[in-house]
């Protein structure tokens, strides 16, 4: 992509992204160079697909964001609803994207000079590097990755609103689970990432340099569109799209602990797409080191009491082994070290469904590193194309 057009482009990106607050100041900088990954290429086609999913992304997010705060935790105990996005989830959704799109410009650049070496032609006749039918497999990567991310962004963001309560995807019978649990769908979500791989092939199909009659005849011209395969394409790519979706609900509902808060019945978000911890039986959170010097002093007394682990946990609550032991009335206010008055106590969190073994960025990066290789090897298979083409050369097509 010509710098006159990604560099201010991109300085309105980062400009909206701060005046925004969509992004933190390490999100500013990963989405920084990821738009420079992107306009390293020949063609405007990866620059465009980031800005579009963006853009798009960041309009779905605030969509009714009021109400979809209040459906939802934030681990603090807040409001959930989605705060600025981190350089994590920045690249979560697009490092396979800058990757690919890095391989393939580089590719170009190797068959322009060898067309320059063998043709003795102008950079300018040269530039005629078209993308033609059964070409690079790397360039359906690229649209399938910001297709899928987009399909998830949006049945994340839309789904939520949805007037019936999800269905988890990964139970055998579909139970309904509370808003905001990994791998819980609706019709409306379903939908919405439908919508969301729509719009990012919509524009891939605008910025493609297809291959036609006339550039096939020129140096670098490859084999020439036909109508009814740029439908095939278009097909292809946004079903694609919308299985990405699909199967991010699938990993999320198999390998991402949803956390539901029992008070309220809503579902407990990690800031920045982590995992959300749940009370352990010392009264802090599972997971966190606390220094010596901050231990609460019933800390150890508390634990005592406890049989059993997880939520299968109960707590003596007789008066002696407490008020014996800490020396004030249980539920005195003055007494810190004074019990939880909630009901029975039960663990104010609990777990809803999936296993903890990767967190929501970790999800996101799976779901759109498979998805992409998967079109890839798909185009192989389709087009009869190696999957070694992917990889650099200087063999000129």
């Amino acid at each position: 992509m010509k710098a006159v057009f990604a560099v201010p482009a991109t300085v309105l990106l980062v400009l909206r992204a701060y005046s925004k607050k969509s992004l933190t100041p390490g999100g500013i900088v990963a989405a920084t160079l990821t738009a420079i990954a992107h306009a390293v290429h020949p063609w405007n086609l990866p620059f465009v697909l980031l800005v579009v999913f963006f853009l798009a992304g960041t309009r779905a997010t605030h969509v009714k964001e009021n109400v979809k705060a209040s459906l939802t935790l934030k681990a603090g105990g807040s409001s959930g609803g989605e705060g600025p996005r981190t350089h994590v989830q920045v690249l979560a959704n697009s490092l396979t994207a800058s990757i690919l799109s890095l391989l393939h410009a580089y590719q170009l650049r190797s068959r322009e000079r060898a067309l320059l070496a063998h043709h003795h032609e102008t950079s300018d006749a040269a530039g005629s590097l078209c993308f033609s039918w059964g070409g690079d497999l790397l360039v359906i990567g690229i649209i399938a990755n910001y297709a899928c991310v987009a399909a998830d962004t949006f049945s994340s963001e839309l789904g939520i609103l949805a007037t019936g309560q999800p269905r988890l995807i990964t139970s055998l019978t579909l139970r309904k689970v509370p808003r905001g649990t990994n791998g819980g769908v609706t019709l409306t979500g379903l939908a919405a990432g439908l919508l969301g791989s729509v719009i990012i092939v919509t524009a891939a199909m605008l910025f493609l340099p297809f291959c036609s009659d006339e550039t096939a005849a020129r140096p670098g011209g490859g084999a020439p569109w036909s109508i009814e395969q740029r439908r095939t394409l278009i097909l292809g790519l946004t079903v694609w799209g919308f299985l990405g979706s699909v199967v991010d609900s699938v990993l999320g509902g198999l390998f991402q602990r949803s956390v539901k808060d029992v008070r309220s019945g809503k579902i407990v978000e990690g800031e920045g797409g982590v995992r959300v911890l749940v009370s352990s039986p010392g009264g802090a959170a599972a997971g966190v080191h606390r220094p010596e010097h901050e231990k609460d002093m019933g800390a150890d007394i508390k634990s005592s009491l406890l049989h059993g682990e997880g939520e299968a946990a109960v707590e003596d609550t007789s008066s002696a082994a407490v008020e014996g032991e800490v020396g004030a009335d249980r539920y005195d206010p003055r007494n810190k070290h004074r019990r939880s008055s909630f009901g029975d106590e039960r663990p104010s969190r609990i777990v809803e469904s999936g296993w903890d073994l990767l967190d929501n960025n970790d999800v996101n990066f799976l779901m759109a590193f498979s998805m992409s290789i998967g079109a890839m090897a798909v185009g192989s298979w389709y087009w009869q194309v190696p999957l070694s083409s992917v990889f650099p050369t200087t063999r000129a097509q």
